[in-house]
């Protein structure tokens, strides 16, 4: 049987440094990193989803980054099929891919292999589905299907909309997963206790916001990007687009409701990746790049895989 490529992934919580942790793996073992991050994918949209400049790369290919525009739609099938190119041609080229990034089910896809059924969009469907809110649409699927809902956060709209648009369509049994894992994959995790990862979110917001975070969205909606895509991206452009368009009535109340939105969705994803049992967490207070390489240098020369 003919063996399975290898790949690594670093997963985790917002404000972790995954990030820093993927390029620091990939100098040292001839890698190049896949974003796994369902908002990096946008051009212009840098300060609020956090990609790293180009010093911050330091040299390391990366993927998946500035490939869309404002308001174009990409999916989870879509994510899967680019990274599976990506990879393979990584592969062949004798390099190691390493799959960065918190936006858990674009990691899930690739590593556990999840098989999409082909469907297109239902757009009389999807309009009825638009007119309610994002909490209504979650208790819709939650009806239908418990588990559909718990792998789809309440807060990601386009994916409980897809979802009930697959069940409208195809029924319920095309809301269940269905694997064909395609590598073998090491998983790293990395977060930190609650009370340090709350202050390392606060420093690093106020950070964006003192290099123009506010001024990023503002450019980008001038330039087309829609309130209902802002709306949907979550977090910083959400909240600053609540802003923008008064919602907020002053940069105080900005802070404090996008700081509290911040740290929900860090112990969301916590709570997401804590259920993949595969995942190693490394240990953020202690030497946490010696555990990633002690890991690796296992994973990679283990004969028997």
């Amino acid at each position: 049987m003919e063996k399975k490529g290898k790949i690594v992934t670093v997963v985790g919580t917002n404000a972790s440094g995954k990030s820093d942790l993927a390029v620091y793996l990939a100098k040292k073992y001839n890698g190049e990193i896949i974003s796994a991050d369902s908002r990096q994918i946008y051009r212009g949209y840098d300060l609020g989803t956090g990609k790293l400049s180009k010093a911050e790369m330091q040299g390391v290919v990366h993927h998946m980054i500035d490939i869309l525009d404002s308001n174009e739609l990409f999916s989870v099938a879509d994510f899967q099929a680019r990274a599976y190119a990506c990879i393979d041609d990584i592969l062949r080229r004798g390099k190691l891919p390493i799959i960065a990034g918190g936006t858990g089910l674009y990691v899930r896809s690739v590593v556990k292999g999840y098989t999409f059924v082909k469907m297109e969009p239902d757009l009389e469907l999807r309009e009825e589905l638009e007119k309610k809110t994002t909490e209504e649409l979650y208790a819709q699927l939650a009806e239908i299907d418990e588990q559909a809902a718990k792998r789809n956060t309440k807060e990601n709209r386009r994916r409980i909309i897809r979802a009930l648009e697959k069940y409208h369509v195809l029924g319920k049994a095309a809301l269940q997963d269905h694997y064909e894992p395609r590598y073998e994959a090491l998983q790293l995790g990395v977060t930190w206790p609650n009370a340090i990862l709350h202050e390392r979110i606060d420093v690093r917001m106020k950070k964006r916001f003192d290099e123009g975070m506010i001024e990023e969205v503002k450019g980008l909606m001038e330039q087309g990007a829609t309130g209902a895509f802002m709306e949907a991206l979550g977090l910083e452009y959400r909240h600053i687009y609540y802003y923008l368009s008064g919602r907020y009535q002053s940069k105080e109340e900005l802070y404090t409701e996008l700081s509290r939105a911040i740290k929900r969705f860090a112990k969301q994803q916590k709570t997401w990746f804590r259920k993949d049992h595969d995942i190693i967490w490394l240990d953020m207070e202690q030497d946490y790049k010696a555990q990633a390489e002690a890991q690796i240098e296992a994973f990679l020369h283990d004969s028997d895989k």
